[in-house]
């Protein structure tokens, strides 16, 4: 059974008593301001502050339970690392008088997010667009589509005040120690790395911005292992879908060579794979699934509807998965924790299956009526 600590006043009362029942010629109770009651009050007070200190390295004694610097060295006995920050990046225009284009590094303020410029501008048809990345990491560094950009300090012949013509993504906040611990005991429980599926799915899970990940073996073709996954975080303006190319890492040359994101998760796994394997970086593709929600009768409010919306969305990144299927019951399930009086999902009607191994069941257009 669990040590029961003793609380403070209980400290208290225990050392008064020890004090009383000492032994001590004459004292049979304190007054509450002499030196023996102070003292006793002091003890208990250290004693006090002993407990919690060993409570607290009882709880970094192991990884369930251990936080911050010593969870991240139980991490790394089993080379599981924290994500760090990353910054999002996307391009900005702004309207010239000619030619002119902005230099390498200038400063640009985009949704009130600082960057800087990764290089030289294009101009074309008296606007020029420049390529920036953020100068803070983490989700807030993602801006979005049109956001007012500015100039940081003036460049001749472009206007201060242009628009984010691509909006940023790829910012993605630091790991929390509950992700963390999470990716942690996972690598604690599955015991050695040997190539397995949940290997291929952590060595996924273990890139930057990466929030889910499936394997698919021999997904195309004998010594073949297909990577599927998602960026919810730092692709959120693209409904967390990777965007780039599906493909190899950059040193396999059996296979054609993925771009952006891909390229990213396909060159981080390429080092661990047991050496023959053929790994595939690939997004899902999405497939949309309307909704059409009514009998809400009185409950048929905006607040409601943002609910039903909500509890949708989670449903479908919670359960949804390429190739996989999302049963009637598990919608029902998700819209009855709402606490609406009544509804009926007129469509769909029946359970939603992935047309193919690589797509994706998703969330499309939800309507409501009463």
């Amino acid at each position: 059974m669990p040590y029961s600590r003793p609380t403070l006043t209980q400290l208290r009362q225990q050392a008064v008593q020890d004090v009383q029942s000492g032994g001590i010629t004459g004292v049979t109770a304190l007054l509450r301001f002499s030196v023996l009651y102070v003292l006793a009050m002091v003890l208990a007070g250290l004693s006090n502050l002993h407990f919690g200190f060993i409570d607290w390295i009882s709880k970094q004694a192991i990884p369930a339970t251990a936080t911050d610097e010593f969870l991240e060295s139980w991490g790394a006995l089993k080379t599981v690392y924290k994500k760090a920050a990353s910054a999002g990046s996307g391009s900005v225009s702004f309207p010239v008088s000619s030619a002119e284009t902005i230099p390498t590094g200038t400063t640009v303020i985009a949704g009130g997010v600082t960057c800087l410029t990764t290089d030289v501008s294009v101009t074309t048809n008296g606007v020029t667009v420049a390529p920036c990345l953020a100068q803070t990491a983490g989700a807030a560094s993602n801006v979005a589509l049109n956001a007012l950009a500015t100039l940081g300090s003036p460049v001749e012949g472009v206007q201060t005040s242009g628009t984010v013509t691509t909006a940023f993504s790829g910012g993605a906040d630091e790991e929390t120690d509950d992700e963390y611990r999470v990716r942690v005991l996972d690598a604690y429980a599955a015991g050695g790395e040997n190539g397995n599926e949940q290997d291929y799915i952590n060595w996924a899970l273990d890139v930057a911005g990466v929030t889910r990940a499936w394997c698919d073996p021999i997904g195309m073709g004998a010594g073949t292992v297909v990577i599927f996954f998602m960026m919810d975080d730092a692709r959120s303006s693209d409904a967390g879908f990777p965007q780039g190319t599906n493909g190899a890492a950059t040193s396999e040359s059996r296979y054609t060579t993925a771009t952006g994101d891909q390229l990213t998760v396909a060159d981080a796994i390429y080092p661990k794979r047991p050496v023959t394997a053929l790994v595939i970086a690939c997004a899902p593709v999405a497939q949309a699934t309307d909704f059409s929600i009514t009998g809400l009768g009185d409950d048929n409010t905006s607040d409601n509807q943002d609910a039903i919306t909500s509890a949708l969305s989670d449903m479908f990144t919670r359960l949804s998965e390429p190739g996989g299927t999302i049963a009637p019951n598990q919608w029902y399930e998700a819209i009855n924790a709402i606490g609406l009086t009544s509804f009926v999902v007129a469509s769909p009607t029946a359970a939603i299956t992935a047309t193919g191994s690589g797509y994706m069941p998703t969330l499309g257009a939800v309507t409501f009526a009463t």
